[in-house]
């Protein structure tokens, strides 16, 4: 049994990543702005801003970036479900994550976390050489056709009848990624692109079972879950952190088709 309870993570924690998120994000609007609402003024010429969504695995992403360079920002939440007029006019896929920086916009999570090493190129996170780039982008295509798909079914809900045979997809395609854990980290010895851009959906491992009744054996994946326990030491994680609690308790706003993105927050 994949044990989720070693992973858990205590109230006090959780206030501390919230302190360490703070040193580099200025949540100026940490509820999400709906349809109606008017787009917050910038902060200023080099400002950078994440339109983002907090419980966003795709955000998170660039959310990781950000913490694991030491940028700083400012962060807009976006309402996914009744998403702003003027956000729809900065992306016409009208997703997030999405940069803006002096009135130029990037958007989609890789094409962002990549945008954000050319233009910090201290601490440069994406790889230099080609062919370790290229592993990594193989690695990423190999979770996008034989895992993140299946994930994504069994954590929307899934027919009772097709959950097995989605449950066994999910975890054949996850042998893949175990098989290419060769090093302490996917990037090596130390976390880089790849750790950051597979995370987020470790992160949620506890919405399976909850949502889904999906358990992933540790005995079957040794070194994943090790790889796991890694990755919860490093700050920048710590600061783009939810406990599975909040996870689980998103899931079930999920399944219920009324995704709560202001979760936890104060009214």
């Amino acid at each position: 049994m994949f044990i989720i309870s070693r992973f858990r993570v205590q109230a006090r924690f959780s206030v501390f990543c919230r302190r360490y998120s703070q040193t580099f994000a200025n949540m100026s609007s940490e509820r999400a702005l709906k349809r109606g609402s008017a787009c917050p003024p910038p902060h200023g010429p080099g400002k950078l801003r994440l339109y983002s969504m907090r419980f966003c695995t795709y955000a998170q992403r660039t959310r990781l970036f950000l913490a694991a360079k030491g940028i700083e920002y400012e962060t807009i939440n976006i309402h996914l479900r009744e998403k702003p007029e003027w956000f729809l006019e900065k992306t016409p896929i009208g997703k997030v994550p999405v940069l803006e920086k002096d009135g130029k916009i990037v958007y989609e999570s890789l094409v962002c976390n990549e945008y954000l090493d050319g233009i910090y190129p201290d601490k440069c996170i994406t790889p230099r050489d080609p062919l370790e780039k290229a592993r990594q982008s193989m690695v990423l295509a190999l979770w996008d056709t034989k895992v993140a798909g299946f994930y994504s079914k069994l954590v929307r809900g899934t027919k009772e009848d097709e959950r097995p045979a989605v449950a066994k997809q999910f975890v054949d395609g996850l042998q893949y990624i175990e098989n290419a854990l060769t090093q302490p980290f996917f990037s090596g010895d130390k976390a880089g692109a790849l750790d950051y851009n597979l995370w987020p959906w470790f992160e949620r491992f506890s919405m399976l079972k909850n949502c889904a009744g999906v358990e992933v054996s540790a005995d079957k994946f040794p070194k994943l879950t090790a790889w796991m326990g890694r990755m919860l030491e490093l700050p920048e994680v710590k600061a783009c952190f939810f406990s599975p609690e909040v996870h689980d308790q998103y899931g079930k706003t999920l399944l219920a088709g009324k995704s709560d993105y202001d979760l936890g927050l104060e009214e």
